[in-house]
């Protein structure tokens, strides 16, 4: 079969897409929890802005993106397939991250139900620890099992060490209390 002919493409692409959860795991757990932090950090902190510093993957993601769909204008049509692949993994990480687990649209819905459900509560425990260290559930589009991932914080300790650094904190501001 022809490497370029359509039926190969469409694989590919789709196969780029299934992959990209991985590379967008270790993104997520080495980079953006790494030497990334800088501007990952906004999204792991409260605000009332549109944007947060955050965003500026997706922008970089992007480029990388649009070079590829370039670089497929001149015949490379396996790249131009790996583009696809890796665009509509983004699209999928737009709708689902950002519409759906964190709200950043206009309309709100809460899944009461299934995997959408799984999903969301799999990131809130992603976000219950507030620094780089010790989260789990670096995935986009898939999700762990949530009592694994529960089990699996209680074991590490992070999140009640984190409460009880809150508490002396408040303490020692406030004597009296």
């Amino acid at each position: 079969m022809d490497p370029t002919s359509w039926p190969v493409l469409i694989a590919i692409a789709i196969g780029v897409f299934f992959v990209m959860e991985w590379v967008a795991w270790a993104a997520h757990k080495y980079i953006m929890h790494g030497f990334g932090w800088g501007w990952h950090k906004s999204h792991h902190e409260e605000h009332d802005e549109l944007f947060e510093k955050n965003d500026l993957y997706a922008v970089v993601f992007s480029i990388l993106a649009i070079s590829l769909f370039v670089i497929a204008a001149f015949g490379h049509p396996i790249v131009g397939a790996v583009a696809v692949g890796i665009t509509l993994y983004g699209l999928f990480y737009f709708i689902v991250h950002d519409g759906l687990v964190h709200q950043r649209w206009p309309f709100r819905h809460i899944p009461h139900k299934g995997y959408a459900k799984r999903l969301v509560q799999a990131h809130r425990l992603h976000h219950a620890v507030e620094g780089k260290d010790g989260c789990v559930s670096f995935g986009f589009l898939y999700a762990p099992p949530v009592d694994k991932l529960s089990a699996e914080l209680r074991s590490r300790g992070t999140v009640g060490e984190e409460k009880a650094a809150r508490k002396a904190k408040t303490a020692d501001a406030h004597p009296l209390s």
